[in-house]
């Protein structure tokens, strides 16, 4: 493999933890963790649900937010009233500036920009939203800043196929040497391998797929497994 490229939310960095202290602080400490993680994957859920309606927009980047958490909490039960919502994202957002990258993620990053591969970003979002995770990920410094593409710049998101290709034509890469690494099957996995690139599910949420015609080369349950994969792309 000659280019690789990551996902940002949920694959650099684990995007529960500032979730968690959101739902702690603004919702309800009794909370166990299995609820917790159970919360969050409904979340995005919702949050898929309704983001091609904040890319056209039809919708602001609030309405998303504050929809996806109203309505994972209406499957459990709590009633979230509007400003509650907007409190729960604030914290969110202020704790999203703690984020830091997963450790093997970070040894990867290491490897591969040592062994001079072509390294990027793919990630779905707002411009700014997402280039604050970036730079407080420190991202830039395996990663050229103009190999960091966001949905919201772009004006394409994951899943389409316009966003991977343009990716191809800005990078000149070649579909069987690129290989995508990302969390979510839907928009990173089956966009990649769409696309015609190879793919890593970074499945550590241990989630279920619909989807049966499509399949990742590689599957890691868990970011260290990444390592001992790694080695394979050398060449």
């Amino acid at each position: 493999m000659q280019t690789i490229i990551f996902d940002v939310d949920d694959t650099l960095y684990d995007q529960l933890q500032p979730f968690r202290k959101a739902v702690v602080q603004q919702l309800d400490t009794s909370f166990s963790e299995s609820e917790i993680v159970s919360l969050y994957k409904i979340s995005r859920k919702y949050s898929d649900e309704v983001f091609e309606k904040y890319m056209s927009g039809e919708i602001t980047a609030l309405s998303l937010q504050t929809y996806r958490i109203t309505k994972a909490c209406e499957e459990f039960g709590i009633a979230l009233s509007y400003d509650q919502a907007v409190h729960f994202q604030e914290v969110y957002l202020a704790e999203l500036q703690k984020i830091q990258l997963f450790d093997p993620m970070r040894q990867l990053l290491e490897q591969l920009s040592g062994q001079g591969k072509q390294l990027a970003v793919l990630t779905n979002g707002e411009l700014d939203h997402q280039m604050r995770k970036v730079k407080q990920l420190q991202l830039t410094n395996w990663i050229p800043a103009d190999h960091i593409f966001v949905s919201g710049d772009v004006g394409h998101s994951k899943p389409s196929i316009q966003v991977f290709e343009h990716v191809e034509r800005k990078l000149k890469l070649e579909k069987q040497e690129t290989l995508y690494i990302g969390d979510s099957f839907e928009n990173d996995i089956f966009g990649a391998k769409k696309a015609g690139w190879n793919a890593v599910w970074m499945n550590h949420r241990k989630r279920k797929t619909s989807q049966h015609t499509v399949k990742p080369d590689y599957t890691v349950e868990s970011p260290e497994d990444i390592l001992t994969i790694a080695s394979k792309w050398r060449d």
